[in-house]
């Protein structure tokens, strides 16, 4: 939906002038709030109510439809039938940027009956959430005196994409989070249909410029460069629009729409000039264009491109960024030299995937050549094979480490999150690593200061033996928030006995969990209620070649995780790797509706996106299962209850 002009004066940050802030508090606690030089909160600008008039008139029709619908169908039935399942308008395309409406419904014909218990119960308790309305990409994350700063598309209209603003939150830690005043509106005509992803870069000197996506009156995509009206600010609150906008238009050979999400600039060698990429396509190659700027106000193209993959078509938020092969921290994004890869990542239009891959970096050619060419982007590895899109990572110079965010996407429909008004979450921070066992991978962990969460003393189980085709309850109470560590080992003597077992397996086309195999699946139930009627299997499914070679899977299936006929029920998953002498292992992060698992410490993640109407509140259940035919399993856990993140507004602004 495109954005509106606004009928009230703009907020004009190019008139911006520094003002008092907000000191901070002595207190390192992030619960605590700073406090306020003034009583007086500021304002910024909403923009017009067309918006709100088109989904309001939108959420009428809806629930008319629905109630007249009601009318001529039995108490008895769960569901509804309603032609608004049937309209499923593109969000996003007409403007040239992925399509923010998700169709891949089990049944899109049926809406069904949420009650507000089901829907309040979806929120979740410690991932980071708006407290109301639409919310996608990870924009611009940094540290800055004391803070962590995010910053993140967002829709302050509706529960829907468009009217796209910077909405912006602070933490001490990366949990608790704070919300803050938008940093930017869509009041330019460089911006005005939208100020869409960008990404912060700290110079040597300490200050920060952002360089943004922005749609302009004429849905041409050019980028633009913002600072801080006052950099001695720690709370960033107010932003200055560069008078000169835009920095960027698109090239010769390259669609006004296809261009378009800048990554933090890296220093060229020498350390005067600043380098940044962006995503576009010609035809259906997927490419990365490199700019060279000294001031951040004037760019020059530079011949070549970074790295281009055919048949990936549209490269969105692409990142770059250097991984240590030696060191367990992480580096800043200038870093380039001996034992140094660098991480390209790009989020694919096409299949709404981020595709990643390992490789070297010619800082002289600025090219970038991927270790092995059948795991280029685009076809190669994902960093997250779940409900997961548009992820940014930056570096964390307080504490030496990179830090990687995604947007966590509804697979409900438009109705439903315009009844419960909000839609998106983000991930927990991730610290990123490179694999220095496989040398072939990256390693995704949650930051470490979610263990802060976990209550009291861990639920611990050893060595629980589960036979083929068992079930077995685990005593934890409610299984709605937790943080769960487990192992798994199979039985050695069937796994050498065995010389073939479905060879070829892939999860996304295996039926999930229900199909049986000699050596899986086998791992945990979340979101199951007490009769099994609901429920979301995390699970690993070993497979053998007829050579003999083992191929281990890392799954998660959603196909019966809702009774609601109105939502997204995928398999999820790939393979992961596992080394000799390597027990099984996986961590997993429930959070309401969201579940995110880390498979062998992070070499394969997913995160899925549930919605149950059985298994909420205290029925919700926790179970380990067996469901090979052959193989035995011993399984141990730790698990612990999780306390809810402190996420609000900033009260004293």
């Amino acid at each position: 939906m495109a954005s509106n002009h606004s009928r009230t004066q703009p907020y004009d940050p190019e008139l911006a002038v520094a003002v008092p802030y907000v000191p901070l508090p002595d207190q390192s606690s992030q619960a605590e709030e700073v406090s306020s030089s003034s009583s007086q909160r500021r304002q910024h600008p909403i923009k017009v109510l067309a918006g709100i008039f088109l989904s309001s008139l939108f959420l009428v029709t809806l629930i008319l439809t629905i109630f007249l619908g009601q009318q001529e169908e039995t108490h008895t039935d769960k569901s509804v039938k309603s032609p608004a399942a049937h309209r499923l308008p593109s969000r996003g395309i007409s403007q040239g940027v992925s399509d923010k409406t998700f169709r891949d419904f089990s049944d899109a014909n049926d809406i069904y009956s949420w009650t507000n218990a089901m829907l309040s119960w979806q929120r979740t308790a410690f991932h980071f959430q708006p407290e109301k309305n639409w919310m996608n990409d990870p924009n611009g994350p940094l540290f800055h005196m004391g803070w962590y700063h995010l910053f993140y598309q967002y829709n302050p209209d509706s529960a829907i994409w468009g009217n796209i603003t910077w909405g912006h939150a602070v933490s001490r830690d990366l949990i608790h989070w704070l919300y803050l005043p938008f940093a930017m509106v869509a009041d330019k005509w460089f911006d005005i249909n939208g100020v869409w992803t960008g990404s912060a870069t700290i110079l040597p000197d300490g200050k920060i410029v952002i360089l943004y996506t922005g749609d302009t009156d004429d849905l041409v995509q050019v980028q633009n460069l913002a600072y801080p009206a006052n950099l001695s600010d720690p709370l960033l609150l107010d932003w200055i629009k560069y008078p000169g906008n835009p920095v960027m238009v698109p090239p010769p050979g390259i669609g006004k729409k296809d261009f378009r999400d800048p990554t933090t600039a890296w220093l060229a060698p020498g350390g005067k000039k600043w380098l940044v990429t962006l995503g576009s396509k010609v035809n259906k190659t997927g490419i990365a264009l490199v700019y060279e700027t000294t001031d951040f106000k004037r760019y020059e193209l530079l011949d070549g491109l970074l790295h281009a993959v055919p048949q990936t078509g549209m490269w969105e938020c692409v990142d770059f960024y250097p991984v240590s092969t030696v060191e367990g921290n992480g580096l800043d994004t200038s870093d380039n030299g001996p034992g140094t890869k660098h991480v390209l990542k790009a989020s694919l239009d096409d299949n709404k995937r981020d595709y990643y891959a390992l490789g070297t970096y010619d800082p002289y050619k600025n090219t970038w050549t991927p270790d092995n060419p059948e795991l280029d982007v685009g076809i190669g590895l994902c960093l997250d094979y779940g409900k997961f899109y548009a992820s940014k990572t930056f570096y964390d110079q307080k504490q030496q480490r990179r830090i990687l965010w995604g947007w966590i996407g509804e697979t409900d429909s438009e109705a439903t999150d315009l009844m419960k008004g909000w839609a998106s979450v983000q991930t927990i921070p991730r610290n990123v690593v490179f694999d220095k066992k496989t040398g072939t991978n990256i390693l995704q962990w949650p930051v470490e200061e979610v263990e802060k969460l976990r209550l009291n003393n861990a639920t611990e189980l050893d060595n629980v033996k589960l036979e083929p085709g068992s079930i077995v309850p685990l005593d934890i109470g409610s299984a709605t928030q937790l943080d769960i560590i487990a192992s798994f080992e199979v039985d050695s003597e069937t796994l050498e006995a065995t010389v073939e077992a479905d060879a070829g397996y892939n999860c996304t086309t295996s039926g999930g969990s229900a199909g049986r195999g000699k050596l899986g699946p086998f791992g945990l139930l979340v979101f199951a209620d007490e009769s099994l009627s609901e429920l979301t299997p995390v699970y690993f499914y070993i497979s053998k070649g007829i050579d003999g070679s083992a191929e281990t899977h890392f799954c998660s299936d959603e196909s019966r995780s809702s009774e609601a006929p109105d939502v997204g029920k995928l398999v999820y998953g790939s393979t992961v790797p596992v080394l000799e002498g390597e027990k099984l292992s996986a961590r997993l992060l429930v959070d309401h509706s969201i579940v995110e698992s880390f498979g062998q410490g992070g070499r394969t993640v997913i995160t899925s996106r549930v919605y149950p109407t059985k298994a909420i509140n205290a029925a919700a259940r926790l179970f380990f299962f067996n469901n090979a035919t052959r193989v035995s399993i011993i399984a141990s856990a730790k698990i612990w209850h999780m306390k809810s993140a402190d996420i609000r507004p900033f009260s004293h602004l």
